[in-house]
């Protein structure tokens, strides 16, 4: 008797609480909601992608029916992040596959270019619409001396990333460098793949599309590793960048006449560490994500701070993308084949290009021009200064290289982070006019957390590669109780210094 009425208790407990539930809010949750999109660092994602990854080994075997689950997961995982723009994605896929059967059937080169050229007008039509129209009309007004009401156009979360994939697979199969991809399921797979799609890499579908029809088959070591990147993407993402920005670096880009020329300093230092941690999370995510589920993109970042050069630090740095620039961009315009004069010009217009690919801004535009004109002062000195290729640069000489060239980048970062040229100028203004050395004590002490969260993450980023490779090694080879137990412990601790507000991925709105 006395079980029947415990039963019946913890029935009416569940129906109680089945009842209390406010399904409608539960509901809201997985609609788009714009001041909430769907990121890799919110609770959501976590909780979406445990079941998804559920689903997926099930189908391991079921090549079919895995695929068009991860399409479909791709494009509600784009609908969650822009809304219907997702239809946008849809659109780009069947326009560029259409046009890559074409290219497939073509032999004149006259009709190939055209096909081409109806790509670019598709994709670089559709980013020039959502980035650049309400910066084409500001420009004409102010030159105009009218006034000026932007447009109230909505950016779709990467669409760059998204348009430049598919770009390159239209050149690449220009170029003879790949045959079309056979079915349209396989070419949206392709460009809706949702690891990198909201802000890389730039995956392309040379590298990409073989992948596909291989057998599904995740080992210990891919595991470990998948793990070990997702894990260290959240700490940069969440532990490091997110908590300097929030709590340091805002402040200081918002008014920096507020702050010594020191704190300026400081606050040129933490974008420098937060736009990498950021970034290079992602990716890390993004990457260890897509190994998880048996698929494996090439490194984004290679600890690009510890560059020598500024031509070093652009192949570390977003590889992706600068390959991107140099294989479809730079080399389209006739790279280093037309003379030296012609070289330097078109890697200038190269890095301005890739500057305003980063938004529309004046500001992007500058931070380009300034890599632009670093890269080709570099080819100049190293012309004139020719390196033996025996040569070795001593240890003394090498850490002046890099601090020199961490400094550059450093300066660069400003006009990429300020909001407006006079705040550009007035950060540079205080750190050269009003460093005042003696508030650094002060500063230390006020800012100890951020002080400590700059140090530790700038030794990070310059400790020796093989740390990274022996943690990843252990990670890969401990039993599965102890990698829950790590997850887990990681988890708990960035939901402990996490923000209060999400703070979305800084290359997610290019």
């Amino acid at each position: 008797m006395w079980i029947m009425e415990w039963l019946n208790n913890r029935a009416a407990d569940v129906v109680a609480f089945w009842q209390s539930i406010d399904w409608a809010k539960v509901a809201s949750l997985f609609v788009y909601d714009g001041q909430n999109p769907l990121m890799f660092n919110t609770g959501l994602f976590l909780f979406l992608f445990v079941g998804f990854m559920w689903i997926y080994r099930l189908l391991a075997h079921r090549e079919a029916l895995r695929i068009g689950f991860v399409i479909l997961f791709s494009l509600y995982f784009y609908y969650k992040s822009s809304g219907l723009c997702f239809l946008l994605l849809v659109l780009v896929a069947l326009s560029d596959y259409s046009l890559g059967r074409l290219l497939g059937r073509l032999s004149r080169n006259g009709l190939r270019r055209l096909c081409v050229l109806a790509s670019m007008v598709v994709n670089l039509g559709m980013l020039c619409y959502f980035k650049y129209t309400n910066l084409l009309l500001g420009t004409i007004a102010d030159l105009s001396h009218q006034p000026f009401e932007p447009l109230d156009i909505v950016l779709p979360i990467g669409i760059s990333f998204f348009t430049f994939r598919s770009l390159s697979y239209i050149i690449d199969l220009y170029r003879r460098q790949m045959l079309p991809v056979g079915s349209f399921r396989d070419y949206l797979f392709y460009l809706s793949f949702f690891p990198p799609l909201a802000a890389g890499p730039v995956v392309r579908a040379r590298d990409f599309v073989p992948q596909i029809h291989r057998p599904l088959y995740i080992t210990p070591a891919l595991l470990g590793e998948g793990l070990f990147l997702i894990l260290c993407g959240l700490i940069k993402k969440v532990v490091i960048s997110d908590y300097i920005s929030v709590n340091f670096v805002d402040r200081i880009f918002d008014n920096p006449m507020l702050y010594t020329g020191f704190e300026n300093l400081m606050g040129v230092y933490g974008y420098t560490l937060q736009i990498y941690c950021d970034f290079s999370g992602y990716s890390d995510m993004a990457i260890g994500i897509a190994l998880l589920m048996g698929y494996r993109f090439k490194i984004n970042f290679d600890s690009p701070y510890k560059s020598g050069s500024i031509t070093e630090f652009w192949r570390r740095w977003h590889i992706s993308l600068s390959s991107w620039l140099r294989d479809y961009l730079y080399i389209s315009m006739g790279g280093n084949r037309r003379g030296t004069v012609r070289t330097y010009l078109n890697l200038f217009i190269t890095m301005v290009l890739g500057g305003l690919w980063h938004g529309a801004s004046w500001l992007f535009v500058i931070w380009g021009a300034w890599h632009g004109l670093m890269l080709i002062i570099h080819k100049l000195y190293r012309r004139i200064f020719p390196v033996a290729k025996d040569y070795k640069a001593g240890i003394f000489r090498h850490f002046l290289n890099v601090l020199l060239t961490f400094h550059v980048v450093a300066a660069g970062w400003i006009f990429f982070r300020a909001p407006s040229l006079d705040v550009a100028w007035q950060i540079l203004t205080q750190i050269f006019t009003n460093f005042c050395p003696e508030a650094i004590p002060a500063f230390v002490s006020g800012y100890a957390v951020i002080f400590v969260a700059l140090v530790a993450g700038y030794l990070l980023h310059f400790a020796p590669h093989r740390w990274s490779q022996w943690l990843q090694r252990e990670l890969s080879w401990s039993p599965l109780v102890i990698k829950a137990a790590i997850v887990a412990l990681v988890l708990f601790f960035v939901l402990q210094v996490r923000s209060s507000e999400l703070v979305p991925f800084i290359y997610s709105q290019f």
